[in-house]
């Protein structure tokens, strides 16, 4: 017996590498030295730091893999994967510069994996980031048929004065909302749960969707507000806090970026709720409160500014076409949020 015979195709491993190889270096920047295929990606630190910080971040993309599966499209995946990780390393007001990803696999599938680093390839395009490397893993046994699972890693910089650690953030400035695109990348096994026990279909097309599908919307990736912030930091944008709104919510995630003795004040009130969430909401018969705890809500990230730059900062995103809304003021607290 040979390793293909135990279900390993190490001469399709080759071939997947090549596939993409194109792709993968079309995401270089520099600082990239070398190529693709060797024992580790190397990547110089860009010059003109006086005191340079590295920022890392991991994360995967849940159980919205089960909908890329059942539907056959795998493209988006990727895009998630890496705004996942790039939108946790900018909170800090760092700058993504590389990125490596894990696929692991029962089967090498060339045609679906490609697609799902085509779009991990679009995603490091969009936020400015070299996709350094990855490993590919074929685990027969493992995972079932048509099933593969993901991983992200990435590196940023920023200069250790320009660090937002928390102690910036002012009380009586003002927590700025950017819209997400969707339900992003947390909370799937609660929304695989509701259509499961209401026996829907991801082709279905509720009202509410405006003859959008179920696969299509929840399908709809993860935004990247990485050009958008940094953009907004070099113009000027002075902006104390920043935070990612994934798993937990609002509740969970703005209370991060905060100072101490500090809570938030929230206007739930004060951005639409998108059509998805009512939906969910609707179908699931789900609380207020554990949609919040769940969802994003249509907030996928959060600036904190003064409130003297509060309508700047407004129009600087609504200019980079990104719906902003002022959803809450900081106020004396303990690190929790506080509805209005």
């Amino acid at each position: 017996m040979d390793y293909r015979d135990a279900g390993v195709d190490v001469e399709a491993g080759r071939s997947f590498v090549e596939k993409i190889r194109k792709r993968v270096e079309s995401t270089y920047r520099p600082g990239v030295l070398g190529g693709l295929g060797g024992f580790g990606g190397y990547f110089e630190i860009p010059q003109g730091y006086q005191h340079p910080v590295l920022v890392s971040g991991t994360d995967g993309v849940g159980t919205k893999l089960k909908i890329a599966h059942s539907l056959n499209r795998h493209q988006t995946i990727g895009i998630d994967l890496v705004a996942m990780c790039v939108n946790d390393v900018l909170t800090c007001g760092a700058e993504p510069l590389f990125f490596l990803d894990y696929l692991a696999t029962g089967h090498l599938n060339p045609q679906q994996l490609s697609e799902v680093v085509e779009g991990i390839v679009e995603g490091c395009q969009l936020s400015g980031c070299a996709l350094l490397g990855g490993e590919t893993a074929e685990m027969p046994g493992f995972y079932g048929a048509g099933e593969y699972d993901v991983a992200g890693f990435c590196v940023g910089i920023v200069e250790k004065s320009k660090l937002l650690d928390g102690s910036q953030v002012k009380i009586g400035s003002v927590a700025i909302g950017l819209a997400s695109s969707g339900v992003h990348s947390n909370g799937f096994s609660l929304v695989r749960k509701i259509m499961a026990v209401n026996g829907l279909n991801l082709s279905d097309k509720p009202e509410l969707l405006g003859g959008q599908s179920l696969g299509e919307a929840l399908l709809t990736p993860t935004r990247l507000y990485v050009k958008a912030v940094l953009d907004g930091l070099k113009s000027g944008l002075e902006i104390q806090g920043m935070a990612h709104i994934t798993g937990g919510g609002l509740p969970e995630n703005l209370p991060r970026c905060l100072n101490k003795g500090q809570s938030i004040g929230i206007n739930g009130k004060s951005w639409p709720i998108l059509p998805i969430f009512q939906w969910l909401a609707q179908i699931g018969e789900i609380s207020s409160s554990a949609m919040f705890e769940t969802f994003n809500m249509g907030i996928g990230y959060v600036v904190i500014v003064s409130a003297q730059d509060a309508q700047k900062t407004l129009d600087w995103f609504e200019n980079q076409g990104i719906a902003a809304y002022p959803i809450g003021e900081v106020i004396p607290g303990t690190g929790t949020l506080v509805w209005e």
